[in-house]
C-alpha cells in the first residue's frame, strides 16, 4: 500500500501541472483569437468578448476541478 500512496503523491501534482499548462495554452489562444476577431470586426466586439469570457470561464473551471481533486485525494 505505501508504494501506491507514493505513486499518487507523485502523479497528482504532475497531472495538475499538465492541466495548468493546457489551460494556459487554451486561454492564450482564446484571447489571442478574440483580439484578432475584434481587430477585423470592431463592431462585433461585444459579442466576441462575451463569447470569449464564457469560454475562458469553462477553461478555468477545468483547471480548478483538477486542483480541487488534488486536495480531496491528498
Amino acid at each position: 500500500m505505501p508504494e501506491t500512496l507514493n505513486l499518487i503523491q507523485l502523479t497528482y501534482p504532475l497531472g495538475l501541472g499538465i492541466a495548468a499548462l493546457g489551460s494556459a495554452l487554451g486561454l492564450g489562444m482564446a484571447v489571442g483569437k478574440a483580439m484578432e476577431a475584434t481587430g477585423r470586426q470592431p463592431e462585433a466586439s461585444g459579442k466576441i468578448m462575451v463569447s470569449m469570457i464564457i469560454g475562458c470561464a469553462f477553461i478555468e473551471a477545468l483547471t480548478i476541478y483538477a486542483l480541487i481533486s488534488v486536495f480531496l485525494v491528498g
